[in-house]
């Protein structure tokens, strides 16, 4: 994925075209097909009995609202509330909500009452309606009672990090790439079950054809989806393993970046729900044979980066990502290791490199960047199923500490000297007064006074 310097925008892929939703008509006599079938792509259910449902009419003063937050182990997790329609009008009027923290990890089962604090409203796209209100989708993060952030809520963690740099504008375009499989969460979309594919990789990516592109219309679904909802989601494509597809979103500034990545992770997953595929962000899912690994790589974009001069403070961030490089490593997804091997468009996850249009570093400058002398970096490293609060949190926090200039060296260099003049003087007096040869300051004020008063 290119983004364009000028403006740290990810061009939008063309996407198919949808038919509009069926008119429900009468119910029909029906009953359910059958279980789950470990089949991809067969419904569990009729849909002529979903349809009649579906189409029943919402009260015009009520919404349905789905509380989505994210568990212990990264995974979203959601539940339906019915508000008035007017609380859906801003994140301010939403309440709070609880769930039960013992049943997710996140707490005691002697005390597992865990709040949820509303922050982002996204459109429904799985219970939309035409009377010209809509149901939402609610982000929200986890406290306790007492109102402290739970030690899983990352977002609080990156809330931190970008609290009081508005003034930065700093930008994110994240990739999310993940793996489809069938119902058996062995055998990858494409792959002849218990074997591998007999071509290697190399057609698969950004493909056409049935004999390339396994799993289009899934990611085309949800991209539909995510639009609907209001997701900055800006391209997809197929990858390079068969039935590893990709999407990206952004740009998005600050802590939005995490918030409608996370949501577009829960509307990926609705969207298998609904095909009957299961989804996985395992940044190696297949570790036998020549195969690519899965990632979340990030573009970032400040300011400075996108006015003149921007490439020297891209150059100056990458450094500085370079000395924390195993600080990020630690908050850049698990199995990490098992995908950044120095292989299959990685860089080794023992060393840091950048680089200008090298996807074998750990950092990548795009050619536009460079002729342009400004606008974005990619940081390659974080893995599929990364956090994204952790990693926007993260790069936020590294890249703007604050280096000393030379103006800074000299003022510290003078003042140093100045103190150490100071200590030497105030030792010298200290000798002095234990030598006798210097009234305490007390004592000489009292004899002035003294021969003043005579």
């Amino acid at each position: 994925m290119k983004l364009t310097a000028a403006i740290f925008s990810l061009a939008l892929a063309s996407a198919a075209a949808f038919s509009a939703p069926s008119t429900f008509g009468a119910r029909k006599a029906s009953a359910l097909n059958s279980v789950l079938d470990p089949m991809t792509g067969q419904s569990s259910l009729d849909h002529s009995v979903i349809n009649y449902y579906a189409g029943l009419a919402f009260p015009e003063d009520k919404i349905l609202a789905e509380y989505v937050w994210v568990d212990a182990v990264g995974n979203t997790r959601s539940k339906t509330r019915t508000l008035p329609a007017s609380k859906g009008e801003s994140v301010d009027k939403l309440p709070k909500w609880n769930f039960d923290g013992s049943s997710t990890d996140q707490a005691p089962g002697d005390d597992s009452e865990v709040i949820l604090y509303p922050q982002r409203i996204f459109r429904d796209p799985f219970r939309p309606r035409s009377d010209g209100v809509s149901n939402i989708l609610v982000m929200c993060d986890t406290y306790t009672p007492a109102g402290e952030p739970l030690p899983t809520n990352t977002r609080a963690i990156a809330q931190a990090a970008f609290e009081g740099k508005d003034d930065e504008e700093i930008w994110f375009g994240l990739e999310q790439e993940f793996t489809l499989f069938n119902l058996d969460q062995k055998t990858p979309l494409g792959w002849p079950k218990g074997g591998m594919p007999s071509r290697p990789q190399g057609p698969y990516y950004c493909s056409v054809g049935p004999e390339n592109n396994f799993g289009r219309m899934i990611t085309e679904s949800m991209y539909r989806a995510c639009l609907y909802a209001g997701i900055e989601i800006s391209g997809t494509n197929g990858e390079v393993m068969p039935g590893q597809q990709e999407y990206q979103v952004g740009p998005c500034v600050g802590i939005d970046a995490g918030d409608q990545l996370f949501m577009s992770r829960y509307i990926l997953q609705r969207v298998c729900e609904d095909f009957q595929v299961y989804c996985t962000l395992h940044p190696k899912p297949i570790v036998e044979g020549d195969w690519n690994g899965a990632g979340m790589h990030t573009n970032v974009s400040t300011k400075a980066m996108r006015e003149e001069g921007g490439l020297e403070v891209i150059k100056k961030a990458i450094y500085k990502l370079g000395a924390k490089h195993q600080e990020h490593i630690a908050v850049y997804g698990t199995g990490n290791e098992l995908r950044l091997t120095g292989k299959h468009e990685t860089a080794s996850i023992n060393d840091f490199s950048f680089g200008v249009a090298n996807r074998g570093a750990s950092v990548r400058i795009g050619r536009d960047t460079e002729a342009e002398g400004k606008g974005y970096f990619e940081d390659r490293r974080p893995s599929s199923n990364a956090d994204p609060y952790l990693v926007t949190g993260k790069i936020m926090a590294t890249i703007m500490v604050r280096t000393l200039s030379l103006s800074d060296s000299f003022y510290f260099f003078a003042l140093y000297h100045c103190l150490t003049h100071f200590s030497l003087l105030y030792m010298f007096y200290r000798r002095m007064l234990s030598q006798k040869l210097l009234l305490p300051l007390t004592e000489r004020r009292l004899r002035r006074s003294h021969l003043n008063s005579i």
